[in-house]
């Protein structure tokens, strides 16, 4: 079943993860190896979460990389779909 408008995966990161850990986003950004500014831009769900940023967040024990990417993938379909579209003509079949 589809999600209603689903959160961006950043957006869990600086809502539920930090707070669990109590620690910061430049502590965060320190652990994982990323820029704070870059961290920062992810967990304010101004860019996606790479699939180095989801290894990094599996390795460092919060999830699995193939879980943070399917959230992603979900909130970048469903941004897709409500996002004006040109119009398609479809195939009448592909063999």
């Amino acid at each position: 079943m589809a999600m209603f408008n689903p959160p961006h995966p950043g957006e869990t990161l600086l809502e539920d993860v930090l707070p669990e850990l109590d620690i910061s986003i430049a502590e965060l950004a320190r652990r994982l190896g990323f820029a704070r500014e870059t961290l920062s831009r992810i967990l304010h769900g101004r860019a996606p979460i790479s699939p180095d940023l989801a290894v990094r967040l599996e390795m460092a024990g919060i999830g699995t990389a193939r879980t943070w990417l399917g959230v992603q993938a979900d909130y970048d379909l469903w941004q897709a779909r409500h996002r004006e579209q040109p119009r398609i003509e479809r195939f009448a079949s592909i063999a």
